[in-house]
């Protein structure tokens, strides 16, 4: 079995900066951009299935792929456990440091060391996100079935889903928030799931736009 695994395009929240959470924002036309070339570049993939979380960002970005790869005729199912970390109270706030709307030194304990963050008031913790993730990464994995699926979701949640996978799980975000359109391949077999490979960009490296960086100064 193969999983691809990706990060939604881009949308104005993510370009302005501010936390999204359980936010239904929908791509802006760069990140209809990312989708269609990350798209075309997955033509010849067969996907027998995928698995969106609900929030439109993740869905439309999902059925971008999917028309720009020619695999049209798969079905959508969405699944609840796959959305992003709620952020409750500091959903729509900014983080970046010109125009911080929350505590910095609670916005670097996230973007630094998420499993020391208590989590989001009237939100959720990174522990929480992980058990969730992975209760669905898991339970699709031992389906077994040598199919090929797509899962179309967010940042904190890919990074939260594959933590029991990295050499070193006490590296939340290893390194970098996953960018926009950013996909990690997997393979499922016998009880085991393994990288084939990591952060992968099917656009320009010109395209790469890290609006995380600074939070990890």
């Amino acid at each position: 079995m193969l999983l691809y695994v990706i990060r939604h395009g881009e949308t104005e929240a993510n370009k302005e900066g501010r936390f999204q959470g359980w936010s239904d924002n929908p791509l802006n036309e760069k990140g209809k951009e990312l989708a269609v070339v990350t798209g075309r570049g997955m033509q010849g993939i067969r996907f027998d299935g995928c698995f969106s979380s609900p929030l439109i960002r993740a869905r439309q970005t999902a059925q971008i792929i999917l028309r720009e790869s020619k695999n049209l005729d798969v079905p959508i199912l969405i699944d609840e456990r796959i959305k992003e970390i709620g952020m409750g109270e500091w959903e729509g706030k900014r983080f970046r440091t010109d125009l911080r709307g929350v505590s910095e030194e609670e916005a670097k304990v996230f973007f630094n060391r998420p499993f020391e963050f208590p989590g989001f008031p009237g939100g959720e913790s990174a522990r929480q996100v992980c058990e969730r993730t992975q209760q669905f990464l898991w339970e699709l994995a031992e389906k077994d079935d040598g199919r090929t699926y797509l899962i179309s979701l967010h940042g904190f949640a890919m990074r939260a889903m594959l933590n029991c996978l990295y050499e070193d799980p006490s590296d939340f975000w290893q390194q970098h928030v996953p960018l926009n359109c950013e996909v990690n391949i997997l393979e499922a077999a016998g009880g085991r799931i393994r990288f084939v490979e990591k952060n992968k960009v099917y656009y320009d490296a010109s395209d790469c736009v890290d609006r995380y960086k600074e939070m990890k100064e």
